[in-house]
């Protein structure tokens, strides 16, 4: 906090939200954690769990959790208050056609599909991995049926379920509400936590196709003016990852005692979101490393990964 410009974006009042996610996150995680590993500690002795030993006695909703939900939201709402006035976020003039604002974000919640947005095309990441997303929420229930560690905190029964939740939960989403928030300043141009937001600062696009790295860079030759072959490598490149990879994944003794225990119906929708999520750190690191910009880009039906 003692540099001036890291304190100008962290301090800023509509960032506050977000710097007190990022420490809510954390502790969140680490209580669970915590007594996941105690509760597996106990287990391993023979002893009951925390929620077990605590009380084994139900209660009822009303009034012992509504109770306790209205005194919350009773003190939420005044903390509200008096946030709203000793911190000064006032809402913006209305929209000016002849002044737009330099960066213009999307509110807080929306900043990881607009990172998102510089990976891959807009279908793509407003339309198609949002909708992924909610398909994917929503087939949990029916993907997941292993009744371990329902109503208490374990780790050693659910290790590879909690590291799935937690790479999506806190690298796909709470750690792009943290670039786009802290590290993305005017034009979306990436700046470091210490560095001056230069409006003035220019990047240049030197990121090329696949198609163009190896028709061009590796083969020598000019891009193929038809798009099927143009695109041919990563056409299957994408056919490999999505269709001969989750086939090829249940021959590895891992992956294979999923496929034994899910069926596969359960498993081949499982392992499809599974690389669906993954597509998205790829493709970041792609970028930053070779600047990738897509796998496939078939302009002419505007249909690019």
């Amino acid at each position: 906090m003692l540099d001036e410009n890291f304190r100008s974006v962290v301090a800023k009042p509509d960032n506050v939200p977000i710097v007190m996610m990022v420490y809510l996150a954390g502790y969140f995680w680490w209580l669970a954690m915590y007594k996941a590993i105690k509760n597996d500690e106990s287990t391993e002795n023979g002893a009951p769990t925390f929620e077990k030993s605590e009380s084994e006695d139900k209660v009822f909703t009303w009034p012992d959790l509504v109770f306790s939900e209205l005194i919350c939201m009773v003190v939420l709402t005044v903390g509200m208050v008096v946030w709203s006035i000793v911190l000064k976020a006032p809402l913006e003039e209305p929209a000016n056609l002849s002044v737009a604002p330099n960066p213009s974000k999307a509110p807080w919640y929306f900043l990881g599909l607009q990172e998102m947005l510089v990976y891959f095309d807009p279908w793509m990441a407003g339309v198609v991995l949002p909708g992924l997303i909610i398909v994917g929420l929503m087939a949990i229930p029916y993907i997941d049926t292993n009744p371990r560690g329902n109503g208490y905190y374990t780790f050693k029964e659910r290790k590879t379920e909690i590291v799935l939740f937690l790479f999506g939960y806190i690298v796909l989403w709470v750690q792009l509400i943290v670039i786009g928030t802290f590290l993305r300043g005017p034009n979306w141009n990436f700046f470091g936590p210490y560095e001056f937001w230069d409006i003035n600062k220019i990047e240049p696009l030197v990121n090329i196709d696949l198609s163009e790295i190896i028709w061009i860079k590796m083969l020598g030759v000019g891009l193929p003016s038809h798009w099927l072959p143009r695109e041919i490598f990563g056409i299957l490149l994408m056919i490999g990852y999505f269709i001969v990879l989750p086939v090829a994944l249940t021959k590895v003794k891992y992956f294979k005692r999923f496929y034994d225990e899910m069926g596969g119906a359960r498993y081949y929708t499982g392992i499809t979101l599974f690389l669906t999520m993954m597509l998205l750190p790829i493709k970041m690191f792609a970028r930053w490393i070779f600047n990738l910009k897509y796998i496939v880009h078939i302009q002419e039906f505007f249909f690019n990964i």
